[in-house]
């Protein structure tokens, strides 16, 4: 139910018809705008189409509105046009058709909390968190991690077929010091002298790895060849990072392992395909890749003197794995660290013939824990990061999501620890929650005095007449405009104010629009347990797409 567009529809027709009509002269008629007017006095819906059309029409933009309104063969759904200085036309949903919203949101068979971009069948990747198969999953890969899954729920609701991938970098020599690390640890709990050098990793997971492998094989292992102990470490980490995300509702669809790429020669495919078309390059036994045909500032190493690869080649042969894949879009989700490099890697599927535009890359900033007002590490027992598995412990799963989007991605968050689980209004996530929780309970002193489920299924809906009803409605329409925005500028931080802004609507409504007081006449009692059924149908939804419960007690 996206009305901009009808709307557009609607005011590029009008135009067309005022030239026709001689009206307006001849011009090529735009693409017009039409979108939600920050101020909802204004109306609901706005263009400023009147102003482009200034210099093209050579008339002032109030006068060409004018003419457009006058023009206009409007929706049912639109009950009122009105043309305010400089020249915006702004438009507002006709009160009687908001009433009829509350059917529209719980019809089954509807499409409430999804959007048709006009697009026809679409298929997308989603990218995300890819940490290191290393050490446990810590609070900086979350928020890409939430980021991600959010994507990935609202491209599905605008009809993507959506894969989450994780890739694994379980290649080259973090792999090696892993199993080093892991090995040193174990030599060591046997007591047989050992070095944990310092750049080998030193979390006491490292400890807790040794110490199963003591307890299941004793010293059968003293012998047996770092590859072991990485291949071991490797399982059993990325095994707990699996369960991890788990907590927080990430599932992935697809776990992609760098090391594939050696094992299946694609990555000297990748090598010569760039060769081949003329890219790669040899100077001081290094292998070279002619980045600066491609803006660079300067070319750069896939391949050491040493023979070893750098990240750029896996990376490269990664997004070429993607592109074969047929994916329309990918997302790409880094922290702040990718700012240089992720560029170069497109340059890659570029010079292996692919238009790398299907390749959206977004890059989110830190997160800082705070509490009490100061900074603060949570982790005593491993000293040197903070985990989610600790953060979940803490806080629980909905915060983490909530809060983890709460901020435009190009911004850092300061992750309030207390705010994150006190119960009351100040916590955004209680604040949200305690919407549907209300209208659960409304429903439960409903059958508690033992009325029928489904009496409100033919209430009266055009009783719903009262301002705070009517705001919730034409919020709640919103849905749909924001998953689009959502869907194509790849902002999730924009379903979290929607989902604060329709329950600060709703709780307005929840204290002024009485459904079970005895004062209530039966058939208005009927159409606001309609309202509130829809509400909660409503808000279950938002939250399902922010991937947060939807509890019915707090």
């Amino acid at each position: 139910m996206l009305q901009h567009h009808e709307l557009s529809a609607a005011v590029g027709a009008a135009i067309a018809s005022a030239q026709e009509a001689g009206a307006l002269p001849l011009f090529d008629i735009p693409n017009v705008l039409v979108e939600r007017p920050r101020e909802t006095t204004f109306g609901d819906y706005a263009t400023a189409v009147a102003l482009q059309l200034a210099r093209p029409a050579r008339m002032a933009p109030p006068a060409i509105a004018e003419i457009i309104a006058a023009h206009l063969r409007l929706p049912d759904y639109v009950g009122e046009v009105n043309v305010v200085k400089p020249g915006f036309i702004n438009f507002r949903l006709a009160p009687e058709w908001v009433q009829t919203v509350p059917d529209y949101i719980l019809d089954p068979a509807g499409d409430y909390g999804r959007v048709d971009l006009g697009l026809g069948p679409r298929k997308a990747q989603v990218e995300c968190v890819s940490a290191n198969p290393t050490g446990p999953i810590t609070l900086g890969r979350t928020r890409g991690g939430v980021i991600g899954d959010t994507l990935h729920r609202v491209l599905e609701a605008a009809g993507y077929d959506v894969t989450l991938e994780y890739y694994y970098n379980d290649a080259g020599r973090q792999m090696t010091m892993l199993g080093e690390s892991v090995k040193a640890r174990y030599l060591q709990a046997l007591g047989i002298p050992a070095e944990l050098k310092e750049d080998h990793y030193q979390g006491d997971y490292i400890t807790d790895l040794a110490l199963e492998l003591v307890d299941e094989h004793g010293d059968a292992l003293v012998e047996m060849p770092i590859d072991t102990f990485a291949e071991f470490a490797r399982g059993r980490i990325s095994q707990q990072q699996k369960e991890t995300l788990a907590r927080i509702g990430i599932v992935f669809d697809v776990y992609f392992r760098e090391q594939s790429l050696y094992e299946t020669g694609a990555l000297e495919r990748t090598l010569e395909g760039l060769r081949e078309n003329g890219y790669i390059y040899e100077q001081d036994g290094a292998q070279w890749f002619r980045t600066t045909e491609f803006g660079d500032d300067k070319d750069r190493v896939v391949v050491k003197a040493d023979g070893e690869p750098t990240y750029r080649l896996p990376d490269i042969a990664y997004h070429w794995n993607k592109a074969q894949r047929g994916f329309d879009l990918v997302v790409d989700i880094f922290g702040p660290d990718h700012h240089a490099t992720a560029p170069q890697v497109l340059m890659g599927v570029r010079a292996l013939g692919y238009d790398s535009r299907f390749v959206h890359t977004l890059l989110h900033q830190i997160v800082n824990l705070v509490r009490g007002g100061q900074p603060v590490k949570m982790s005593t027992r491993r000293g040197l990061f903070v985990t989610l598995d600790e953060l979940v412990d803490e806080v629980g799963a909905d915060p983490i999501r909530y809060f983890m989007i709460s901020r435009s991605a190009n911004s850092p968050i300061d992750f309030d620890l207390d705010l994150a689980v006190e119960h009351s209004d100040k916590n955004p996530v209680y604040y949200i929650q305690n919407a549907h929780v209300r209208c659960a309970g409304i429903f439960r002193k409903w059958a508690e005095a033992g009325r029928a489920e489904d009496a409100d299924a033919d209430a009266d809906l055009s009783l719903l007449v009262h301002e705070r009803e009517q705001a919730f409605l034409r919020k709640a329409l919103e849905l749909g405009d924001v998953l689009e925005m959502i869907a194509t500028t790849y902002e999730p931080h924009r379903l979290a104010f929607y989902a604060y802004d329709l329950a600060a609507l709703f709780h307005q409504a929840y204290e002024e629009c009485r459904v079970l007081h005895s004062d209530v006449p039966e058939p208005l009692r009927l159409a606001r347990l309609r309202f509130y059924r829809a509400a909660k149908a409503a808000f279950a939804r938002v939250l399902d797409l922010m991937g947060m419960s939807a509890p019915d007690i707090m």
